[in-house]
């Protein structure tokens, strides 16, 4: 069981975002940028393109007012999105909000966020949502 299975299980507590039948989203309590925002599948696969088609479209079918609720709630040009999918062997896509190229650039520091903040973080992006 991934980190992030048990996350979507509810043993290991998050900043929920959204969640139906086949997806969960979640504050990154180590964001790259304030609003950083995790899109799971609630399907256990390590590589995203191993899902089937039609479970990838819905993916960004849910993700798609997540990103627009980030953008109306960060001072950014867009929200961004990323799929690395190196450091948890589970699914995952990454919601940014971004001004340039640089902000999805995951070699810089990522420092964790207090509760405080990512409780804060969460509300905006509820209130937009």
């Amino acid at each position: 069981m991934t980190i992030f299975s048990k996350i979507i299980a509810g043993e290991i507590p998050a900043y929920k975002i959204a969640e139906n039948d086949q997806f969960f989203a979640f504050l990154d309590i180590f964001p790259l940028r304030e609003g950083h925002v995790l899109v799971v599948p609630k399907t256990e696969v390590d590589n995203l393109f191993d899902l089937p088609a039609a479970y990838l479209q819905e993916m960004l079918v849910f993700a798609q007012p997540i990103a627009k609720a980030i953008e109306k709630s960060f001072d950014c040009n867009r929200c961004g999105i990323s799929v690395i999918g190196l450091e948890v062997p589970h699914a995952h896509m990454h919601l940014i909000p971004i001004n340039s190229a640089n902000d999805l650039n995951f070699n810089q520091p990522k420092p964790q966020g207090t509760a405080a903040q990512l409780k804060s973080v969460q509300e905006r992006i509820l209130a937009n949502l």
